[in-house]
């Protein structure tokens, strides 16, 4: 795969230290507004479903998933255009890319990156787990995220259409549209590692951190490569719908526990399934290696090393409690809790 002009840059000014701080300034205060509006909907969750509890379930559903959408994606993203001005149309961001079948084709490789990395954080934690008496904080943070199942199917098809429908749509928009498109004058392989490092803290764990932002990486690259979020968007709800699958069969289970055995069964093959997709990914991977190191970045910004890129990044006060809020969702209470006490 190789890269095509990206004619989604947003500005031609010539790229300065000061110029590239405020953009990283913006970054940090806008992952900042979004962790706020995210607990805020978490705490907000309780007296919204009082407000409902006369609603029918479907309807409730749906307007639980506009309530989600709205606070989790809708307002940080808008925020980070107004703040940066960014006015990219659609019809460009979306462009179908030249060499279509050959983006997709890079899934094994980008999906067994991902969850490659997603089983040696499992082993780390394994590892540790053997070797310290006791659950220490390294062990709690690189726990997986789980999914919780539920005996409402409203509830459930909610989920899979926020993860597999909502999340990938307005991730890549805001991650490899806005945030990409910003950072890219300052050099394409900075946007991609960025932009991918946002990602990951996007996700509110340390286990889903190593994961996310590997994945972030695999898309960063292929949305270079295609100079379109078309590829990467559906890329990105094919791996979601791998943990949305999970979710809906673990439901299911509950649901008709006359049929348990059968779902069981069902959702064992699928779990066989996903390993070998996964080995099978991992090994793609490995294969690609030498390729991937072949590629060439964009680089219009040399006065500054990466090294130095990477630093003035995350010496920012705005990305520093950007990773104090992303560390977990208990210090994000905290911090909301000490927040409000405060004013």
């Amino acid at each position: 795969m190789s890269g095509e002009e990206n004619i989604t840059q947003t500005t031609q000014e010539q790229p300065t230290t000061g110029k590239y701080s405020i953009v990283c300034m913006k970054l940090g205060l806008s992952m900042c507004v979004y962790f706020i509006l995210r607990l805020m909907a978490s705490l907000l969750s309780a007296p919204v479903s009082k407000i409902l509890i006369n609603v029918s379930e479907p309807v409730a559903a749906v307007l639980n998933l506009v309530f989600l959408t709205v606070f989790v994606y809708a307002i940080p993203i808008i925020f980070t255009a107004l703040i940066f001005k960014y006015k990219v149309p659609l019809k460009i961001l979306y462009k179908k890319p030249k060499r279509l079948a050959r983006a997709f084709g890079a899934f094994p490789a980008s999906f067994g990156f991902g969850y490659g990395i997603a089983l040696l954080t499992l082993l780390i934690s394994y590892i540790l787990s053997k070797m310290l008496v006791g659950e220490t904080l390294i062990e709690q943070l690189l726990k997986p995220t789980t999914i919780e199942s539920t005996s409402s199917i409203s509830q459930v098809i909610m989920m899979v259409v926020l993860m597999v429908v909502a999340a990938p749509l307005f991730e890549e928009y805001w991650v490899r549209g806005i945030m990409f498109d910003v950072l890219k004058p300052y050099g394409t392989g900075m946007a991609i590692i960025i932009s991918s490092v946002l990602f990951g803290f996007m996700h509110g764990s340390l286990y889903m951190l190593f994961y996310t932002t590997a994945y972030g990486f695999a898309l960063g690259y292929i949305r270079y490569a295609t100079g379109s979020l078309f590829v990467v968007t559906i890329l990105h709800a094919i791996v979601n719908s791998v943990a949305a699958t999970t979710l809906l069969l673990m439901s299911l289970v509950e649901i008709t526990e006359s049929q348990y055995r059968v779902l069981n069964t069902i959702y064992e093959i699928y779990g066989v399934a996903i390993v070998i997709l996964i080995i099978i990914s991992v090994i793609v991977f490995l294969s690609k290696i030498p390729t991937i190191r072949r590629y060439k970045f964009e680089n219009p910004w040399t006065e500054v090393g990466p090294w130095k890129k990477i630093g003035l990044f995350f010496v920012s006060i705005p990305v520093i409690v950007m990773l104090i809020f992303a560390v977990n969702e208990i210090t994000q209470h905290r911090i909301l809790n000490m927040l409000f006490k405060m004013f």
